[in-house]
């Protein structure tokens, strides 16, 4: 057992969902082929209830989705790093073998997402295949932002864009966790034959969507993108928004609220992206302005 893969598992919880978590740590408990380390981050509380081998790590605040993770790398060991959501769960026990052997394939991947299904059935939202033209989700890419709840990290690859944003909280954590690890010279890819699970949501059910998306997309820019590729990014999101509440202007408001505080707002370290890493971007059909 012990020449096994280590894969050090981060999984985020608030613990409103106690029968979720417990499904998704046991799907990670299920996984055959390999070993894991396992931690639950309790964001803002102390985890309690937890199947035998698995360690709780309270944080006493709630620090955000980004640092949350964050929070949890340290304690966890593995050449690669699962991240899971309190919801989200592996229905395969090879998910995470199948995961390793594409790693070992393939030393200059970084970042890995699997197809996301709807738990329980149905059809998923296009916003879980983070490509432009989403087309046939089973068909695997190049991925430029991931869906964060449930993705596998090369720990090199991971330290080396400097993690999850932590100032961003929530929101568009996945864009620049991907910019910065194709800077970095890794790839990110998004895998449409390895599967993970989460139940369909829409986004609003978190009370601060629309001011941390606007704030958020202020802060790609401010902190990853030379000016002259960063205003235009800036500005085409800003046009995509109000486009879309042509039929809900009041939500205009705190969408602009936040577009504001993104520009007022410390957001933490500007580093730029190279330009041969933008020019990579564009030429595999993701240019960062869109």
């Amino acid at each position: 057992m012990t020449d096994l893969p280590l894969v050090g598992v981060v999984v985020l919880t608030q613990g409103r969902r106690p029968e979720d978590l417990d499904r998704g740590v046991r799907s990670v408990l299920a996984q055959h082929g390999v070993r894991t380390d396992v931690v639950v981050v309790g964001n803002g509380w102390q985890p309690t209830g937890l199947p035998d081998g698995v360690r709780a790590v309270g944080l006493p605040e709630n620090v955000g989705i980004p640092a949350g993770r964050n929070a949890g790398v340290t304690h966890v060991d593995g050449e690669l790093l699962l991240f899971l959501d309190d919801d989200a769960a592996l229905p395969e026990p090879g998910f995470l073998a199948d995961a390793v052997s594409r790693f070992a394939a393939d030393p200059g991947v970084g970042l890995l997402q699997p197809r996301v299904d709807v738990a329980g059935g149905g059809t998923p939202p296009q916003r879980w295949t983070p490509r432009l033209r989403n087309g046939d989700r089973h068909r695997s890419s190049h991925a430029f932002s991931v869906w964060e709840g449930a993705v596998v990290a090369r720990r090199a690859a991971f330290d080396a864009a400097g993690g999850w944003p932590g100032p961003f909280f929530y929101a568009h954590e996945g864009i620049e966790l991907a910019w910065r690890m194709w800077d970095a010279g890794f790839r990110v890819r998004y895998a449409g034959d390895l599967a993970a699970e989460h139940p369909f949501v829409v986004p609003t059910r978190h009370r601060d969507y629309l001011r941390l998306n606007a704030r958020n997309r202020v802060w790609l820019a401010r902190r990853n993108l030379p000016w002259v590729i960063g205003a235009p990014y800036v500005a085409v999101w800003t046009l995509l928004q109000v486009l879309r509440s042509v039929r809900r202007p009041a939500a205009l408001l705190p969408w602009f609220d936040g577009w504001w505080e993104g520009w007022r707002t410390d957001c933490g370290p500007r580093r730029p992206l190279r330009w041969n890493t933008i020019v990579r971007m564009t030429r595999h059909g993701r240019p960062p302005v869109v």
